[in-house]
């Protein structure tokens, strides 16, 4: 192997290949489950051969013991986790948005199968999400992974131990932030939901023999739809906008 490269470059090309690795398989888009892990390794792997000249030169010396090769591998591969965990969170502002949709237009009743993750989901989340991993492709906003992986080096060192504190406030923060932000997405179905269930109380009081679930249902599927549909163009703009600021943080 000397004839290639020597151990320490063996050895910081594996740090920065763990640490990669985490991360290309858990960002939005290039990390979802329906792209084959080998198409992703092997991204991640050519990541790290490219990033390698410039942050391989910040590797400390390899650990004279096993134990320091496997403890800085660990601690590589946690980090790019972490990265990968906070950009994924994220992504569960639209699946939150499409839930609330859901329920206050009682599609929350037909349950599918979500594509992306395998899981139940209602269709207005899966639409939701598949729409969010759009937009990040055609806004470009996977060229600003690519930033906040190269500024990772510099806020989390090689040779500087994980800040378990800030990391944990910072998840804690991102997963509050991304539900209140669906909650802000989902605002005008919300209101027109509100707003058409208190005129059908109404009617129910006014007409106690009218049969106000059978009559109510379809307008009230019909109506949210129609706001989902006129708010769907702002509702992506403000997720992008707030996805590129959470993506600042880190580039």
């Amino acid at each position: 192997m000397e004839h290639y490269a020597t151990a320490q470059q063996v050895f910081a090309g594996g740090l920065v290949f763990a640490r990669l690795g985490a991360i290309v398989m858990l960002i939005p888009g290039i990390g979802e489950t329906f792209i084959p892990v080998r198409i992703r390794l092997s991204l991640a792997l050519l990541l790290a051969l490219v990033l390698f000249p410039l942050v391989g030169g910040a590797v400390p010396k390899i650990p004279v013991d096993v134990s320091g090769v496997a403890l800085a591998i660990i601690k590589e591969t946690a980090i790019g986790l972490f990265i990968g965990g906070i950009l994924r969170f994220f992504m569960s502002s639209l699946a939150a948005a499409g839930e609330i949709m859901s329920i206050q237009t009682t599609l929350a009743f037909a349950q599918t199968a979500n594509p992306t993750e395998a899981a139940p989901s209602t269709t207005l989340g899966t639409f939701l999400g598949l729409m969010g991993i759009l937009l990040i492709m055609t806004t470009n906003l996977h060229h600003l992974f690519l930033s906040a992986i190269v500024r990772s080096y510099t806020i989390f060192p090689f040779t500087k131990a994980i800040p378990l504190a800030d990391a944990k406030d910072l998840a804690v923060q991102t997963v509050s932030r991304s539900f209140a932000l669906g909650l802000q997405l989902a605002a005008p179905v919300v209101a027109a939901s509100l707003i058409f269930n208190i005129a059908t109380g109404l009617v129910g009081r006014v007409m106690p023999q009218f049969q106000i679930f059978f009559v109510a249902t379809p307008l009230m599927v019909l109506l949210g739809l129609s706001v989902f549909a006129l708010s769907i163009g702002v509702i992506g703009m403000v997720w992008v906008d707030r996805y590129r600021d959470l993506i600042g943080a880190f580039g």
